[in-house]
């Protein structure tokens, strides 16, 4: 049987490594740092960019959670697998649901299942821990969404659940900051310096999703305990950021929910 986290709340333990591995204190200058210059090279060295990004994200999941080895992770909408291999070095049995064939890449991870994250095709309570990197913003009924990781997670396992708000610096994604000024003008913008239509369509493909009305609506939940509300990336105080009205919309940038499935 795999190894079960507890029901305990609580900030992560820290994690310490050397630059060479890539394991930073979280939260910590270094290690926001470190991303930073990942995401300025996300275009040119996305291996480099995921693969670092990738890594974080599983030491923040065995963080709160203890290690991943021999246990089943879903990654829900995790594009080209960089999660799902990371999760499989580790030794869990990670798989991957996504939507779009587009986002797959060349070589999706073994397994991979093209499905919706609204239905996925699993029974109740198989997983471990599922996973969500960056998806909430891009489905129009976020709340349906986490019903769905919910019902398919185990009682006590964990759900890890992070998106970028709407009012974020990146919250336009590649049209970003200038979504401040209208989505419509930042995508125009756009279109002109590169020559290319945007990826993204606010009211399609992308939502404005705010962190205040988020945390209600998941407090408000009973399929779900929020173990941890915080910044994914903010070099310290990343709860504290979180807990400020009005300040959290533009500093937390993005938004991390550590959640345990309650008992039916």
């Amino acid at each position: 049987m795999p190894a079960r986290g507890g029901w305990s709340r609580g900030s992560p333990r820290p994690l310490r490594g050397d630059a060479s591995s890539r394991r930073f204190k979280d939260p910590s200058v270094r290690r926001s740092l470190a991303l930073f210059r990942a995401f300025l090279h996300e275009q040119d060295d996305p291996e480099a960019c995921y693969s670092l990004l990738a890594r974080d994200a599983v030491d923040q999941v065995e963080a709160y959670d203890g290690s991943v080895a021999g246990r089943i992770v879903l990654d829900v909408g995790g594009g080209n697998g960089y999660f799902t291999e990371e999760f499989r070095r580790r030794g869990a049995h990670a798989y991957l649901f996504e939507p779009d064939v587009t986002e797959l890449g060349g070589k999706p991870p073994d397994s991979t299942v093209i499905a919706d994250g609204y239905l996925l095709p699993l029974s109740d309570g198989v997983a471990d821990v599922t996973f969500s990197s960056n998806v909430l913003e891009h489905v129009a009924d976020p709340q349906t969404f986490l019903s769905e990781l919910a019902r398919v997670t185990r009682p006590g396992g964990l759900i890890y659940v992070s998106f970028t708000n709407w009012l974020s610096p990146w919250g336009g994604h590649e049209w970003a900051p200038w979504h401040y000024f209208g989505a419509e003008r930042a995508r125009a913008r756009y279109r002109r310096r590169t020559g290319k239509p945007a990826k993204h369509t606010l009211g399609e493909n992308l939502f404005a999703v705010h962190i205040g009305a988020t945390l209600r609506q998941v407090r408000a939940r009973d399929d779900v305990m929020v173990v941890s509300a915080r910044s994914r990336y903010w070099p310290f105080l990343a709860e504290t950021v979180v807990k400020a009205p009005g300040i959290r919309e533009l500093a937390t940038w993005n938004l991390l929910l550590i959640l345990r499935r309650c008992p039916p």
